[in-house]
């Protein structure tokens, strides 16, 4: 049976991924995004689809439609975009929630929250489980992205013990791969970009500050499974891949699979930057079958294509 499927954040970078999954899957897609990070590049493939619909909208504001599910992804989430306007941050994880909320209330369908490892901010627990409550400055510089979301998953789980809301919540840890935006400041993009110009790569810290890094067809997996676990299962979940890296060995993976002769430089840590994220995914193996099949060096060499191809057409 055809679904008409609500995505937000539909032309970003993993909305544009989900959407088409979707669509290839045989549903209807509604993409709704105000394109502050999203891309019309990044759906042109899908808009000679007939069951591929685009409204240009901010969710800060409601929305009226008639759907069968509801993925709300709208949130920029890259440092850089989150921290340019923070108050509108907040916003959308808040406001944007309530409105995508109650439009699932209306209809009585399901809705889905793509929540974050930043709401563990820099965790005391390692690695991190969904039991775990965080440790989070809520005055700081990424406080508008980490304490919106918790917020948001406040919300989320408010409209389900009060209005029996069904709610899907994921907690997707670091994704990258193709149709990342190459200015986002994320940690694999700036590896890339820098390598390919034959630029040094900038390293914060002293590079033992490690990540979990998941290629975007995995948490796209997760997301639609996540989706379709039985009623009453809510999350949340993490979605991520376990395997820990520093971030010094990051940029001597993306030197070597770029080909590149770009040196490693060191600048100083931002503020409240983690200095550990590992996702322990035990939940996600269990309750959804799920657990990320590309390895780093095969996801690497896929997106150092596709950043070539952007550079290099």
């Amino acid at each position: 049976m055809r679904k008409r499927i609500l995505v937000t954040g539909g032309a970003g970078f993993i909305g544009s991924h989900l959407s088409e999954r979707l669509l290839g899957e045989g549903n209807e897609v509604v993409c709704v995004d105000n394109f502050f990070t999203g891309s019309k590049e990044n759906i042109s493939r899908l808009l000679s689809n007939p069951h591929f619909e685009v409204i240009r909208h901010d969710i800060c504001f409601p929305l009226y439609l008639e759907v069968d599910e509801i993925y709300n992804l709208a949130c920029p989430a890259s440092p850089i975009h989150y921290q340019f306007d923070p108050v509108q941050t907040t916003k959308v994880n808040v406001s944007g929630s309530i409105n995508m909320l109650g439009l699932a209330k209306r209809l009585k369908i399901k809705i889905f929250q793509a929540s974050t490892s930043e709401v563990y901010g820099d965790p005391a627990e390692h690695p991190q489980t969904e039991s775990y409550w965080g440790n989070v400055n809520p005055i700081g510089p990424r406080a508008c992205y980490d304490e919106g979301k918790r917020c948001a998953e406040t919300l989320f789980f408010d409209y389900y013990r009060q209005h029996g809301i069904q709610i899907k919540v994921l907690r997707i840890f670091n994704t990258y791969g193709p149709r990342m935006l190459p200015d986002d400041g994320r940690v694999v993009s700036n590896f890339i970009i820098q390598a390919l110009k034959g630029e040094d790569i900038t390293v914060y810290g002293d590079g033992s500050h490690t990540r979990s890094f998941c290629y975007v067809n995995d948490t796209v997996d997760a997301m639609i499974r996540m989706m379709g676990s039985p009623d009453g299962f809510t999350g949340p979940v993490n979605a991520g891949n376990p395997e820990e890296v520093t971030i010094l060995r990051l940029a001597r993976k993306v030197i070597e699979i770029a080909g590149s002769r770009s040196k490693v430089v060191f600048s100083d840590l931002p503020e409240d930057d983690p200095r550990r994220r590992k996702p322990d995914i035990s939940l996600a193996r269990k309750a959804l079958g799920w657990s990320p099949e590309t390895g780093l060096d095969e996801g690497l060499q896929r997106t150092v294509e596709y950043f070539k191809s952007q550079l290099y057409p």
